[in-house]
């Protein structure tokens, strides 16, 4: 079996914010958290709904929130194997914030874009 990847930093278990860091970052973890709660739950209707992820990459990040008890894994006893994603109560804690943040962005898309932009020229 392979061995678990391990942080080179300590994660500070003191401080809220490295802890929400650590069960949130990744880049596709906020949308998955959002479409599962939109009713997306096979693994192929979450590819889709985020085309630019690899497969890989999302399968890491959901057994992450998986592992953080944000969201179950449900599967099922058929051929071919059917998987479904849901959120718990925890995951379910989560979403206003995530709302909120979607929500932060729309509002200051313009701006955000045009920093990004900037950026991406430099």
């Amino acid at each position: 079996m392979a061995e678990r990847y391990k942080k080179k930093i300590p994660i500070d278990h003191n401080c809220g914010l490295d802890l929400v860091k650590e069960a949130l970052s990744g880049k596709w973890k906020i949308h998955l958290l959002y479409f599962i709660s939109q009713g997306v739950k096979r693994p192929g209707e979450l590819q889709r709904s985020i085309p630019a992820a690899t497969r890989r990459v999302l399968n890491v990040q959901l057994n992450q929130l998986e592992e953080f008890q944000l969201i179950t894994k449900k599967i099922y006893a058929e051929l071919p194997p059917k998987v479904e994603y849901s959120l718990t109560d925890l995951g379910q804690s989560v979403l206003p914030i995530v709302v909120a943040l979607g929500k932060w962005g729309d509002d200051h898309q313009d701006h955000l874009r045009g920093v990004i932009a900037r950026n991406l020229t430099l």
